[in-house]
């Protein structure tokens, strides 16, 4: 018969937890995944990286940043695949362009982090329409660790939240950079393309004025 345990030293401990870092385009958010995952490896502690199969910018295998900063990484179609390749002696489980997997990612990470495993996940929480993109609200409200990085509006400066599209797609997934997309800020982000006009109008003004 099933006995529920009554005090704290009944329950199993581990060391496992999920972090997630997301925010926008062009905001750091491979780079600090990068970051800690370097810094773990230093530690000795035994990484493993996985990213989508369908990312190929940069690099087929490695998960390369905008400023191109690498580390290998192993691509997988599914998120099934990463706890079958994660093995049992993995430290560390890092995952980049988390928003291209599917719902079932969110369960993935959940037993990779039951079982003792630090998790620590990266991707868009929006998409170019700003709505929540993929399995990522689903992994913020479960992680124990949420880190919001952001860009700088290429319009007017400040802080930017959302990745416009300036690519001629309604497409939810398009791979793309700086010939794609745009940070920008809400305002901006609300104001479309005559955000990008008034913008390059004050360039021309400051330019004339010098």
């Amino acid at each position: 018969m099933f006995t529920e345990p009554r005090r704290l030293s009944d329950f199993p401990r581990h060391r496992g937890w999920l972090e997630v870092i997301c925010g926008s385009m062009f905001s750091g958010k491979t780079e600090e995944l990068i970051r800690r995952l370097t810094r773990a490896r230093i530690a000795r502690q035994r990484v493993e990286i996985f990213k989508p199969a369908l990312d190929t910018r940069y690099h087929a295998q490695d998960v390369v940043s905008h400023n191109q900063t690498s580390i290998r990484s192993t691509p997988v179609q599914t998120p099934a695949e990463i706890l079958l390749l994660a093995g049992g002696s993995t430290d560390v489980v890092g995952i980049d362009e988390a928003q291209f997997f599917d719902e079932s990612l969110v369960e993935v990470c959940k037993q990779l982090a039951d079982s003792g495993i630090r998790v620590i996940v990266a991707g868009l929480d929006m998409d170019y329409r700003g709505r929540p993109f993929g399995p990522i609200p689903a992994l913020l409200a479960t992680a124990e660790f949420v880190t919001k990085v952001h860009a700088v509006c290429v319009c007017c400066g400040e802080l930017a939240a959302y990745s416009y599209r300036i690519a001629a797609s309604e497409k939810q997934v398009l791979l793309g950079e700086t010939d794609s997309y745009e940070a920008r800020c809400r305002p901006c982000f609300l104001a479309g393309p005559a955000a990008k006009s008034w913008h390059d109008e004050q360039v021309a003004t400051n330019r004339a004025q010098q």
